[in-house]
């Protein structure tokens, strides 16, 4: 069925003369690729995917969805875990084709990019100047920086460094009407407009140009993985190393139905399976003084009950353990067809009483679980396994989720630490948020987006009518 039936007429043609040929997809069949992000639970079909060159192709394209009046989405390369990249009608406003280094800048440690470039092409670029992009989500061989910078993403090494957020330091933005904008952080004065836009996951326009901050390449880096027979002593190691004082610039959990599945795949690492978790630590600093923060963080870990520790010998060790841990997501497919990922972030103190705790909600909703997450910063990812194909498989996770993310916020914690909200966890928002906050955020929304054009049912939920 063409998509002129659900379009406005001639809005299609007037889409393919603003690209380049063969950009726009509206054949029912090909879109189906597009139905959802990497997060299956959340499901819709756009009338028609465009896919722009460059930002003089985006404007036209926003431009024109404005004019008509038909709401879109931003998307990226769909390895987003919200649901926030799917389009239910409408049209879906892909940037994968835009994906320049424009510039690195070596004296001012800076790199342009545009919104399609991968994560990892960003410190490929920077890497010949000595410099590199420091937030790492797991799939940044694969994710783009405009959906980073979209959902405000984190990664392992976002420990010590901060998220993306804190490294972005200007932004050109297309607001819902097509009228192009450049915001900075407000360091010159005025408003720091590139952190509003930041982590509003579409919902204020779409993002045609980044620059971000680029960092040298850190001189020593030393690497070590902690093997458990307890997922709670696991748990208190992460405080422990703490107390220490040391700030490592990741400290990664891995559980053992996790272990099980990365050991049966192409990214073994050879850990012994009937490791109940693991604690990968990574340091790094001038000479010397990685070394010195691995060795106290070794000697927490031994005090906390740590049965083996082994340390990456070389590179190759080192990388040989990363492989493991940022593969582990797609090696979750050898145990079920879907994943649902929770993503609550929650005081690293709690983690000793949380973990356990998820996997008593998971045997009571009759799932499996399998845990690997950023436990230095208590960003935890409870994964839990089914076929979206069985109605009640989903009901089931759907309601553990919901059980998790509110034992999260007991717990002291908020309901994302880097996935955001997208449409999964819209519900939750008033977990963490009164009607007073949300109003504020609406109110910025609507002074954006007058027609709720960009994005529409993510992120924000409707007003309750209660008033704040």
């Amino acid at each position: 069925m063409s998509s002129e039936r659900a379009l406005p007429a001639g809005l299609l043609s007037a889409l393919r003369a603003a690209i380049h040929p063969g950009a726009l997809i509206d054949d029912p069949d090909r879109l189906v690729a597009y139905e959802s992000d990497a997060l299956t639970t959340s499901r819709g079909l756009p009338d028609a995917a465009v896919f722009p060159s460059d930002r003089d192709e985006l404007i036209r394209v926003v431009r024109l969805l404005h004019e008509a009046r038909v709401p879109f989405v931003t998307r990226g390369a769909g390895t987003g875990l919200a649901g926030g990249a799917v389009a239910d009608g409408g049209v879906l406003v892909c940037t994968t084709r835009m994906h320049r280094i424009l510039e690195v800048d070596e004296s001012g440690r800076t790199a342009l990019v545009e919104p399609g470039a991968l994560t990892d092409t960003i410190n490929e670029a920077a890497q010949k100047y000595g410099l590199r992009y420091l937030p790492d989500p797991a799939s940044a061989a694969a994710c783009t920086i405009g959906g980073n910078v979209a959902m405000n993403s984190g990664g392992p090494h976002c420990l010590k460094y901060g998220v993306t957020s804190d490294h972005v330091a200007a932004l050109e933005v297309i607001l819902p009407d097509g009228t192009p904008v450049v915001v900075g952080r407000g360091e010159d004065g005025g408003l720091d407009l590139a952190g509003v836009f930041t982590g509003s996951e579409g919902t204020l326009g779409v993002i045609s140009r980044i620059r971000v901050d680029l960092a040298p390449v850190a001189p020593e880096v030393r690497t070590f993985l902690a093997l458990f027979d307890s997922l709670a002593d696991a748990g208190l190691a992460v405080g422990k190393i703490f107390e220490a004082g040391i700030v490592p610039v990741a400290l990664e959990l891995v559980d053992h139905a996790t272990i099980a599945v990365v050991e049966a795949s192409v990214f073994a690492a050879g850990l012994p399976l009937d490791t109940e978790a693991a604690l990968v630590v990574e340091c790094e600093g001038e000479p010397g003084e990685a070394e010195e923060d691995l060795e106290e963080a070794v000697t927490a870990v031994m005090e906390c009950g740590a049965r083996e520790v082994r340390r990456a010998r070389d590179e190759s060790e080192r990388l040989a353990i990363w492989q493991a841990r940022k593969k582990a997501y797609g090696a979750l497919g050898r145990l079920a067809p879907d994943v649902f990922v929770q993503d609550a972030a929650v005081p690293r103190s709690t983690l000793p009483d949380l973990l356990p705790r998820f996997g008593e909600i998971a045997r009571r909703h009759d799932l499996r679980l399998a845990n690997f997450f950023h436990a230095g910063d208590g960003n935890v990812h409870p994964n839990l396994l089914f076929d979206r194909n069985d109605p009640d498989q989903v009901f089931r996770v759907r309601a553990a989720g919901a059980e998790i993310m509110a034992l999260c916020v007991e717990a002291g914690g908020t309901i994302t630490g880097e996935h955001g909200v997208g449409a999964d966890k819209v519900p939750y928002m008033t977990l963490v948020f009164g009607e007073a906050e949300l109003a504020v955020m609406r109110s910025l929304r609507d002074h954006t987006d007058r027609f709720g054009l960009a994005n529409p049912g993510k992120l924000l939920p409707e007003p309750t009518g209660e008033g704040p």
